[in-house]
């Protein structure tokens, strides 16, 4: 329980800096992975990495900002897992839970593979389901960071593309 309210603890303060968090992509490939990781390991709260991703991606070498942001991103939905494993009566009465969970049970990788892929709010929830359902974490990681890094491929490049378009 103390972890859990850690976790929700992390999220309200990174939301709470959220502005200042984009300072962080001056730092090259190593600001992009602590942006990353900070963006994601809000559970339920909005962050603006994927943003970030977006524009650095047309400074930097793409590929270099897809696997920096992917690898960050991957660590940050950690917490989501984390938050499952440790807070399983909390997650368990959710409607959305009890979709992902037989999904997860069914194909858990490719659930959190297809999930991480894509933008959108229901990773979390995902995670905390992987979690739940004590999923082996090295395989978590594994789909996850395919997922994020596919996901930032796309981002980067777009950006990349974007101002290429541009001028």
């Amino acid at each position: 329980m103390l972890l859990l309210v850690g976790i929700i603890g992390l999220s309200v303060f990174i939301y709470s800096i959220r502005e200042d968090a984009a300072r962080l992509a001056a730092y090259g490939y190593p600001g992009i992975f602590l942006l990353s990781f900070l963006a994601y390991a809000t559970v339920l709260l909005p962050a603006p990495g994927l943003l970030i991703v977006f524009a650095m991606g047309s400074i930097l070498n793409p590929v270099g900002v897809a696997l920096a942001a992917g690898a960050g991103a991957t660590l940050g939905e950690f917490s989501g897992y984390l938050a499952g494993f440790t807070g399983r009566a909390v997650i368990e009465r959710s409607a959305k839970y009890e979709r992902l969970s037989g999904w997860m049970k069914k194909n858990g990788p490719l659930t959190i593979l297809v999930l991480s892929a894509i933008p959108n709010p229901v990773f979390d929830i995902a995670g905390m389901t992987a979690g739940v359902l004590k999923m082996p974490v090295p395989r978590f990681l594994l789909w996850c960071w395919i997922g994020e890094t596919i996901k930032m491929l796309v981002l980067a490049y777009g950006g990349a593309s974007s101002l290429r378009f541009l001028l």
